[in-house]
């Protein structure tokens, strides 16, 4: 047993300590139950199945004794609401946080498999897309871990995003149908299930002194609750993530339609109701599309609201201090219709006052932004809205009034900053104004960010109640991105500063003593050989792509959008195959430049640069005076589960947005913690990776978010850039020519003359020299001094312990939800 299971066997109090014996003589049981009395003859998807099975049941009994915790202190709980967790596989987090992996291995190797064997059988669920759903994933698992009682709720979509196919360098995307493989860890909870209406007509009325809503000719969907467990690293914390699926509520069976005609309009029907739970971020470019996203978020929010509130009044008899005992979280704007909603339930249903209702609203409602972006910050078009939520809209509406007047009272005479702040205002409902008007803390997602907020797009708000507005900048797991995904360097600094970094981030600090100690560094850059081994042998499998370890890895995985600057990444990448074919004779280290992403299947420009991507690659492949020195890769359809072995393998991470674009991300975050020395704007939490490692342990270059604004405020013309700059204007012009042989000219256009839109958006040109030469310069450090890229490695580890999710979750415990651990 290794020292974090040794430490879990004598913390832990409130469960059973899961012998090895013990869990063998679980796994037989549920094997049994399948018709197989022999472990040894079990197929390797039996055992998965089985131990899941067997996990399910210790996290069950777990929660049990939690939620008795819990209701003994009153505990105050967040629920927090989110249109995607990104929670990747799920077998090896559980069974490292439960504290039986050890165990498990050697009962698997006793049934003549291996964990590794069964962990295989698990597939990413279809949850998630970027680092908005990993981030809520990463923040259940702390919540568990530190013991706050929390709920998670979010949608389980039967597809996914999409599973991305490359065909010919164009993405292609497939149903990701996930849950038969991926789904053993859901709980149907059917008794749990509701019903959410859309539609119909809306009256009020008069009756015996009270004022009454009347919905009529509505459309009912029932929403059936599934849970997934979130067991906490050596704790019983288990809290649980539930997710709504969307089926017909209908009593009477589909054999009751006797004619041809109704059974195929009940089958009709019931495709319909399916599909608000079919796929994540259906395509929203025409009004069906727009009408579905919208559903699915009042689906969302409606069922979740009443699966809260009937379970806080089922154990307490009433609503009374509900809004001191659990604080409902809207992480970015997809789930702001809870406002409305929780205003519907309390009035309607509970028959609170408007001003009863709002006062419940104002004192547990807290909001997340995560994104300046325009087209992120979410509006619907009045007519839309008001034909699919009638009362929802009455309600906004009524909060606008008011809201309004209040505005008319502070700003008399002040129509523009007044139709600013308007939630509903030139034939739109603005989410984000919702979001901001009715929340009691509203916070970026790093300082930068945070400061943005306030500074543009909410600065109306800030200046009337700067109170509001506070920062938690993201975090990741690091028992999951470290100790799990890295085991080597989990084992380096368990030698070195001990195992309690696992639960006490913080300490990460004192490997820094290390940053001298050349045995220490050797290790690390052995850690850091050995998983780029482990990748490339990984990708040769995977894709039969045949990568060269001793290479020098430059990773780029973030969603793709022009922001971003994947492509800004493609023209530093001809520039250095420009400057070797000039030069094939100067010395050269090899470099292998890694890209994972997925376009939205409407964004044509992403998908534009993917396939850029692909044939640039197809072009150095099969070039021979290149094929040995630069590769480019793209990784298709990145996932977690691909992230958690390409991580540990980077040598540099790629963090270039345009300053002010980035809210915070959260992959700079995950590569620093092993070891990835990031190469990036000051955007974002970069801005704090720097303060953090200092400027020797970091290649920041080109413009901060001040310098961006000015030049766009003064006018920018990219073709000055490319007139003043021959390494640039040779990377633009090889776009003129063919590329793998493919013609990409309309990028050249794109960059210089802007075709449909303005030159240049993302300001490619105007951070090329200075990205270009900073990369040179991490790239020669790289190859003139392994021991001090080492040390510079062990800086970025040692510093990446105030990025955990743990420390976040600390600050929105203490200073915006106002929450305490639930104590043992």
């Amino acid at each position: 047993m290794n020292n974090a299971s040794k430490k879990t066997a004598k913390t832990v109090s409130d469960r059973e300590v899961m012998t090895e014996a013990k869990l063998k003589e679980k796994l037989s049981a549920k094997l049994q139950t399948r018709g197989i009395s022999n472990p040894r003859e079990a197929t390797t998807e039996q055992l998965y199945t089985a131990t899941v099975a067997v996990m399910k049941d210790i996290m069950s009994r777990n929660r049990t004794a939690y939620k008795k915790r819990i209701k003994a202190q009153e505990s105050k709980r967040v629920c927090y609401l989110c249109m995607e967790f990104l929670l990747g596989r799920s077998l090896l987090n559980n069974a490292r946080n439960l504290g039986i992996y050890d165990s498990l291995c050697n009962v698997l190797k006793d049934c003549g498999s291996s964990f590794d064997e069964i962990y295989a059988c698990e597939i990413d669920p279809g949850l998630g897309n970027g680092g908005l759903g990993r981030l809520a994933a990463c923040f259940m698992d702390s919540l568990s871990n530190l013991n706050y009682a929390a709920n998670g709720y979010s949608l389980c979509y039967e597809t996914g995003l999409f599973k991305q196919k490359l065909i010919d360098g164009e993405q292609v995307e497939l149903p990701d149908e996930w849950i038969e493989r991926g789904g053993a860890w859901l709980f149907p909870r059917p008794e749990k299930s509701v019903i959410v209406r859309f539609g119909g007509q809306v009256t009020e009325k008069w009756e015996n002194g009270q004022f009454h809503i009347v919905h009529t000719d509505y459309d009912e969907v029932r929403a059936v609750p599934y849970d997934v467990m979130i067991p906490g690293a050596d704790s019983d914390a288990t809290n649980t993530l539930r997710l709504w699926r969307a089926r017909e509520n209908r009593t009477a069976p589909i054999s009751g339609y006797t004619s041809q005609g109704g059974y195929l309009k009940t089958l009709e029907e019931k495709a319909n109701v399916e599909e608000i739970t079919r796929q994540l971020y259906p395509p929203d470019h025409n009004d069906s599309g727009k009408l579905l996203r919208l559903t699915q978020q009042y689906f969302l929010v409606s069922a979740s609201l009443q699966s809260i509130i009937r379970d806080y009044f089922a154990e307490n008899g009433s609503l009374e201090n509900f809004e001191n005992r659990i604080a409902i979280h809207i992480n970015d704007t997809h789930p702001t219709l809870a406002i409305p909603e929780l205003m519907r339930i309390l009035m309607d249903v509970y028959s609170y006052t408007w001003d009863q209702a709002w006062n419940v609203i104002t004192k547990c409602i807290t909001y997340t932004n995560h994104t300046v972006m325009p087209e992120a910050l979410e509006c619907w078009r009045v007519d839309l809205f008001r034909m699919k939520l009638p009362r929802i809209f009455a309600i906004i509406t009524e909060i606008n009034r008011r809201f309004c007047a209040d505005l008319w009272n502070l700003y008399p005479g002040d129509w523009d900053r007044i139709s600013r702040m308007a939630i509903v205002g030139y034939n739109q409902v603005r989410m984000a104004n919702l979001c901001v008007v009715a929340s009691h803390t509203v916070n970026g997602v790093s300082a930068l960010h945070s400061e943005i907020l306030k500074n543009t797009i909410f600065h109306d708000y800030y200046k009337m109640t700067p109170w509001k507005f506070t920062n938690v900048t993201n975090g990741v797991v690091h028992r999951r991105w470290l100790c799990y995904a890295n085991p080597g360097l989990s084992e380096l600094l368990t030698d070195c500063i001990g195992p309690e970094f696992r639960q006490s981030p913080s300490l990460l600090a004192n490997f820094e003593r290390y940053s001298t100690d050349e045995e220490v560094l050797k290790r690390l850059a052995d850690v850091k050989k050995a998983n780029k081994a482990r990748f490339a042998k990984w990708a040769y499998e995977k894709s039969g792509v045949v990568i060269d370890p001793s290479s020098f890895f430059d990773v780029q995985i973030k969603r793709l959008h022009e922001y971003k600057r994947q492509l800004l990444n493609v023209m530093k990448i001809i520039g250095i195959y420009g400057e070797l074919l000039a030069n094939p004779n100067a010395e050269f280290t090899p470099q292998t430049f890694i890209f994972g992403a997925k376009a939205a299947p409407g964004y044509v420009m992403a998908k534009k640069i993917i396939r850029l991507i692909c044939f640039l690659a197809k072009e150095l492949e099969n070039n021979p005076r290149t094929k040995d020195k630069i590769k480019v890769v793209f990784m298709e359809d990145y996932n977690v589960s691909m992230a958690e072995v390409l991580i540990p393998a980077a040598d540099l991470s790629e963090q270039i947005s345009l300053a002010g674009k980035e809210a915070s991300g959260t992959s700079n975050m995950k590569l620093m913690m092993n070891g990835a020395i990031t190469i990036g704007t000051m955007d974002g939490a970069n801005v704090e990776i720097c303060n953090s490692v200092g400027d020797d342990n970091i290649y920041i270059f080109g413009m901060n978010s001040w310098e961006v604004d000015e030049l766009w405020r003064h006018g920018y013309e990219a073709r000055e850039y490319y007139h003043n700059s021959d390494r640039l204007r040779a990377v633009i012009d090889r776009f003129s020519k063919p590329i793998g042989g493919e013609d990409f000219s309309f990028i050249a256009d794109y960059l210089i003359n802007g075709g449909y839109s303005v030159a240049d958006p993302y300001m490619c040109l105007a951070d090329f020299d200075a990205y270009y030469h900073a990369y040179q310069r991490a790239l020669a450090d790289y190859t003139a001094d392994p021991t001090e890229w080492a040390r510079k490695s062990l800086v970025n580890i040692a510093s990446s312990g105030r990025f955990s999710s743990d420390i976040s979750i600390h600050n929105y415990a203490n200073n915006i939800w106002r929450i305490s651990p639930v104590r043992k």
